[in-house]
């Protein structure tokens, strides 16, 4: 697939950050009392938010630049492998471990033995792992999508005076924000967008509060 037509990250993958960038957050509005924290005190509490979201963009974005280069360098392995391969019955056990399991349950010897004379039959590729720009550009979008996240749910507090309103309408826009990532997420799965929204803002509020009740 061409560098222009891959897109940087899934739909799925982009919920997903984003649902943790939320649940992150949240451990830190959740833990607000209006009426034991100061206006000073309650930003603290956000600036410590901000923070620590930036830190986790950070430290995904690392992570998912380690998976792309180990799923890389497990490609090159198991592609240099099924083109040596001399005995069919074991080219056909590797190229069914490297195929979906969606396609590998439909694929006979026959195809099996195809697959294996088109792969033998070409030149493999340079075996230097390196990351490519997509690569930078996904990591990015990592960052972003789990540092940006936090914005909507702490721009209450930034905006209104009334801590015990900017307190409610935060954990509103949080829901809200839980309910819509598990609406797109059953959008792309083929579930029900209610039922997963749904879930997801039980699912989510749950993470959130488990991870306050650990000290997290």
């Amino acid at each position: 697939m061409s560098v222009t037509s891959r897109r940087v990250l899934s739909p799925l993958e982009r919920m997903s950050e984003i649902l943790f960038g939320l649940i992150m957050v949240m451990t830190f509005t959740g833990s607000i009392s209006v009426a034991e924290h100061g206006r000073g005190e309650i930003r603290d509490v956000l600036i410590s938010a901000l923070g620590c979201n930036l830190a986790w963009g950070i430290v995904d974005a690392g992570m998912y630049l380690m998976g792309r280069f180990t799923e890389r360098a497990r490609d090159f392995i198991m592609l240099k492998a099924i083109h040596e391969a001399r005995d069919p019955t074991e080219a056909h056990r590797l190229i069914d471990e490297v195929l979906p399991s969606i396609i590998s349950g439909r694929a006979d010897a026959s195809d099996l033995d195809r697959m294996h004379s088109w792969l033998r039959a070409r030149p493999l590729p340079p075996g230097n792992v390196t990351f490519t720009r997509m690569d930078w550009i996904g990591a990015l979008a990592v960052f972003l999508l789990v540092f940006l996240s936090t914005f909507p749910v702490v721009i209450p507090f930034l905006l209104m005076h009334n801590a015990a309103t900017a307190l409610r309408l935060s954990h509103g826009i949080a829901i809200g924000m839980l309910f819509l990532v598990g609406w797109r997420i059953g959008a792309h799965t083929g579930h029900s967008p209610w039922r997963i929204g749904a879930t997801m803002v039980v699912v989510g509020t749950a993470l959130a509060a488990g991870t306050m009740a650990l000290g997290g």
